[in-house]
């Protein structure tokens, strides 16, 4: 599916990976729709782009469906790509000095980044089977390396990151009758914002572990594999892992 003249949701779309995906696939042509519940940047970014923004909490229903709802008016009512990369990136032991992992804080995170996801996919892939011809739509998700080699403290994180890896399959499976393609990302480290906060010297320490190139990765390379995905026709059902062959220890 080439993106000239198509409609696409990206989520999370206001910084880092999302950012980068919707001005990509702005520039490949396509009819983009921001969904974040930044308000001022993601609206920011849809003016430099042409694109549209709405302020959508992935978690809830009537939310995404609003914003669907929008990327189907600006999108000449049709829609036809979804990429997810909303998500929070959380840091707590199961047990440690302070007692037990928070319930909540494990909750707040599979519903954002494994609930959220999964919540859009289904509306946006209804929306997509309405499309004509054989190859209808393409969602891409996001996962991470932290799905294989998840870190002290990366409990609820690795889950939901998990939980993306293996949906990705069953949801291709479901969707392939649709004519709906769905794949994943598994990006290592990335110069995201969040990542850019911390000090120099420990995202020096960071990219040394990086096998090759000893760097972090640019978001500009995810969204070039994310235009990918949409584009390879072929290409279903597989968790693409982004990451400079990082194996984390």
């Amino acid at each position: 599916m080439q993106l000239e003249g198509k409609s696409a949701i990206v989520t999370g779309a206001a910084s880092g990976l999302g950012a980068a995906t919707a001005r990509a696939f702005a520039v490949a042509g396509a009819r983009v729709t921001l969904f974040d519940r930044d308000e001022e940047r993601g609206s920011q970014l849809a003016r430099e782009i042409g694109g549209c923004f709405a302020q959508v909490d992935v978690t809830d229903e009537s939310s995404v469906a609003g914003g669907i709802a929008a990327a189907r008016n600006f999108g000449a009512g049709a829609l036809h790509v979804l990429v997810n990369c909303a998500g929070i990136a959380t840091g707590e032991r199961i047990a440690g000095r302070d007692g037990p992992h928070a319930l909540e804080t494990f909750r707040r995170t599979i519903d954002i980044n494994l609930t959220g996801s999964f919540n859009t996919m289904r509306l946006a892939s209804a929306e997509m089977a309405q499309n004509p011809g054989e190859e209808r739509g393409v969602i891409v998700n996001t996962a991470s390396i932290a799905a294989f080699d998840g870190q002290k403290g990366q409990a609820a994180y690795a889950a939901s990151k998990g939980g993306i890896v293996g949906l990705t399959l069953p949801a291709a499976r479901d969707l392939a009758s649709l004519g709906i393609r769905v794949c994943a990302i598994a990006p290592g480290i990335f110069a995201t914002p969040m990542m850019k906060g911390l000090p120099e010297d420990v995202q020096d320490s960071l990219a040394a572990e990086v096998t090759f190139p000893k760097r972090l990765g640019d978001p500009a390379e995810y969204a070039a594999l994310a235009r990918f995905i949409v584009e390879c026709g072929y290409l279903n059902g597989e968790v693409i892992r982004l990451d400079g062959a990082l194996r984390m220890r």
